[in-house]
């Protein structure tokens, strides 16, 4: 039988005291394996502040590199949405939902579900 050891407690002074040191070494940088752009580190770092820093493993960490590239790519269609609009018009003449929208609803969705994956959303994070 698997035995998983006991997490400490979090009121305790030793868990206050691994919380302060976790804060001031910051975000945990990415894995090797992974490539994160410029615009994409903003990201990353907020989703490493989510949940404590001892609770990320290196397959949570690709994961969450796969969130902030994703959550950086909606930024970067919702600038376009908005400078060309959500509309377009197809080759018959008739209004469809842009190429853009499409793709940040597909981007929207895959953040939801990584988010739910990692516990990162509201109600792991605030209860």
């Amino acid at each position: 039988m698997k035995v998983t050891p006991r997490r400490k407690r979090s009121d305790s002074a030793a868990a206050a005291v691994a919380a302060h040191k976790a804060v001031a070494l910051g975000p945990l940088p990415p894995p090797e394996c992974v490539t994160l752009r410029t615009g994409d580190v903003p990201y990353w770092n907020a989703i490493m502040l989510a949940r404590a820093r001892d609770t990320w493993t290196e397959p949570d960490l690709i994961l969450a590199a796969t969130m902030a590239r994703a959550q950086a790519d909606i930024e970067r269609l919702t600038g376009d949405i908005e400078r060309v609009g959500p509309i377009t018009v197809a080759g018959n003449g008739q209004p469809i939902i842009s190429a853009e929208v499409k793709l940040q609803e597909l981007l929207t969705r895959r953040v939801m579900a990584l988010a739910r994956m990692l516990h990162v959303h509201a109600e792991p994070t605030i209860g």
